[in-house]
């Protein structure tokens, strides 16, 4: 949800002032970048009903749009700025750099690189490379003086060169981390305008010495305030849904949901809170942006959905939305070819199949009672299956039944007695149609939700005890039996 906002900031400013509107898939980190993940940004924001100028689906003369696909050009970028000095050869291990950190937290100094290999000869750095000693590149940075970041929201933000670590550009593997690559996309892709979350405002002089370093001109930059949840914490999947995608799944309508987010952006005009994307666009101001953080409160979206079901739908459009959302021919066929062998009549598959055309279910409590599991085993149970769901890579029946799997054997349950209160969660009953399949054709996002609810259900987890469960999942060894 996040990322959408942002792109729908982007998206109006560029179309109001008749810029082109690029997405680049930033694909370094290659532990959380998949094909699959991609699909799903891709997915999201066209469904929400933007549509990109340049980008990996569309092409454009600026690709390739996959950070992945460009790693010859950060490395020719990366040894421009090790021969102007403006970056350095680090060798330092892993168990120096956390022994450093444990000094400096010790001495209650923010952890940050010392500088150490920065001092290196030539002669030093080349019998290193020689002997095949592992390196990163890390940024040159100054000690003294300050630098001044012009904001468009919040203006001049001042930052002493003392706080600003030496950032990794290149790790040892030789991928470019964030900084180096979004800086040398940004100018080679012809990036007037760059407005993203706060949560990189602490980055933005790291940048600036990579311009410099580079001799270009730094884009106009803007650091949007966080989407918040009502109790004003950072909106997030620990406590509410925040993919586009489960939105989509619950039957919300894309234009009502980019008419919401529009809202944190677009003031209303003499009370209408209605507007399509041209309006947005037409109306869009950054100065109509708080920097306390907008906030997420689904009330207000529900409310703006309903009136974008009564007042743009006429009956006809309204059953043809219905089809596309959940009666399509692919879904129905595959949920009845999981309900055929356990009916009886016709009329047997609302009971048995309305969990597929619900969003989140109302289960009590006490439906979880009477199983093996006592209530802190199917706590655990929720957190630890939770955590797999969100480790699945894609998404089907195979790969969700062995993430299961996996949760029990790192466990001391069964896999029989586990099965019954995931059962429960995600389709109400003890017994339904198959659950892995089930779990493959509601989706990822929703099946999360229906578990999350049911954790809360049964009592949620602290934090530590989440802590302490999920390490279960690093078990070398299977700690439990299946059965």
């Amino acid at each position: 949800m996040g990322t959408a906002y942002v792109a729908l900031v982007n998206y109006c400013f560029a179309k109001q002032h008749g810029g082109e509107f690029v997405l680049r898939i930033e694909d370094t980190d290659r532990n959380r970048s998949t094909a699959a993940s991609e699909n799903v940004i891709l997915e999201a924001l066209h469904w929400l009903g933007l549509a990109w100028d340049e980008g990996p689906d569309v092409g454009g003369p600026h690709g390739p749009y996959r950070q992945s696909e460009r790693l010859d050009i950060y490395d020719a970028h990366a040894q421009t700025l090790l021969e102007n000095g403006t970056a350095f050869k680090c060798f330092c291990t892993p168990d120096r750099l956390e022994e450093m950190r444990r000094e400096q937290r010790a001495r209650n100094v923010p952890p940050a690189y010392d500088g150490r290999c920065l001092s290196l000869t030539q002669a030093e750095i080349a019998a290193n490379v020689a002997a095949d000693l592992p390196f990163v590149v890390r940024l040159v940075v100054p000690r003294e003086g300050s630098a001044t970041i012009d904001d468009l929201l919040r203006g001049p933000i001042v930052f002493e060169w003392s706080a600003v670590d030496m950032q990794v550009l290149v790790k040892s593997d030789g991928w470019p981390t964030y900084h180096l690559a979004n800086v040398v996309d940004d100018h080679l892709m012809g990036i007037t305008h760059v407005m993203r979350g706060e949560e990189w405002i602490s980055s933005a002089p790291k940048h600036l010495l990579l311009y410099r370093a580079f001799g270009w001109e730094m884009p106009k930059i803007a650091h949007l305030p966080l989407l918040r949840n009502a109790d004003r914490s950072k909106l997030s999947k620990r406590k509410n849904p925040t993919s586009i995608l489960f939105y989509k799944r619950m039957g919300y309508l894309p234009e009502a949901l980019a008419n919401f987010l529009g809202l944190f952006s677009v003031p209303p005009v003499d009370g209408e809170e209605m507007m399509d994307l041209p309006t947005l666009v037409a109306r869009f101001g950054l100065d109509h942006i708080s920097l306390g953080g907008p906030v997420f409160d689904v009330a207000k979206l529900d409310w703006l959905n309903a009136r974008y079901l009564r007042e743009t739908l006429d009956v006809p459009q309204l059953v043809a939305r219905v089809r596309a959302w959940a009666f399509d021919e692919s879904y129905l066929t595959a949920i009845a070819g999981l309900a055929q062998k356990r009916i009886e009549r016709l009329s047997d598959l609302g009971p048995l199949l309305s969990f597929f055309f619900a969003g989140r279910l109302d289960v009590p409590r006490a439906a979880y009672e009477g199983g093996k599991l006592d209530g802190d085993a199917i706590r655990k149970l929720f957190v630890l299956v939770l955590a797999e769901c969100d480790a699945v890579g894609d998404w089907n029946a195979t790969e969700i039944e062995a993430a299961i799997r996996r949760v029990v054997e790192r466990s001391e349950m069964k896999l029989r007695d586990a099965v019954r209160p995931v059962y429960i969660a995600v389709s109400g009953s003890a017994q339904s149609v198959p659950l892995f399949e089930s779990m493959a054709l509601l989706g990822r996002d929703l099946v999360r939700e229906r578990l999350r609810v049911a954790l809360e259900t049964v009592g949620g987890a602290t934090k530590a005890e989440t802590e302490a469960w999920r390490k279960l999942l690093a078990a070398p060894e299977p700690i439990g039996s299946v059965a």
